[in-house]
């Protein structure tokens, strides 16, 4: 009988290799994108095909797509008006995404919130380190939070990445189903 491996964690070299361009895209994937444009460009990626997830606003006759998942590949996407406005990627399966050096996705979140801070020190005070709650960190510069998911008894980072007009008010720009429960 063959066990479901619930929470393994994917190495670095099993995982796709990312870079994130802050506020602008991260890995293959552009802010601004519309649902069919992440499909066409994730499909050189994966072949799983993403699940859209619709909502009608009040008003309007036409479901619009809402969110996005890659369950297998480890993504889920937002969208507001169907332009890509949040990317989160899953701690034990999704790419790993790089900025200036360093491995975001899988980490032990108290040594990245370290090069956080000491990245932020480097940089005007109070403009680039920010929390929301239960403590989680985000940079202002990168457009990241560096959000948490369980892998067993431990908790590795969850990293969300937005567009810099989510800076305006981060914890409700996304759905609440974006951030985790941790």
């Amino acid at each position: 009988m063959v066990m479901f491996e619930w929470w393994h964690v994917l190495a670095d070299d099993e995982r796709q290799q990312w870079t994130l361009d802050p506020f602008v895209s991260v890995g293959l994937l552009a802010f601004g994108m519309g649902p069919d444009e992440t499909s066409q460009v994730l499909s050189g990626a994966t072949r799983e095909a993403q699940r859209h997830k619709f909502r009608r606003r009040a008003g309007e006759t036409v479901d619009a797509v809402e969110e996005g998942e890659y369950r297998e590949f480890g993504l889920k996407l937002y969208y507001r008006e169907e332009r890509l406005a949040g990317v989160v990627v899953d701690a034990l399966r999704g790419p790993q995404v790089f900025v200036e050096g360093e491995a975001l996705v899988g980490r032990v979140p108290s040594v990245l919130e370290q090069w956080m801070i000491g990245r932020a020190e480097a940089r005007e005070p109070h403009s680039e380190l920010s929390y929301l709650d239960a403590g989680v960190p985000g940079s202002e510069s990168l457009g990241v939070v560096l959000d948490v998911q369980r892998a067993g008894d431990h908790l590795l980072t969850r990293p969300v990445f937005v567009p810099r007009e989510a800076l305006d008010d981060l914890p409700h720009f996304l759905p609440r189903e974006a951030w985790s429960r941790c």
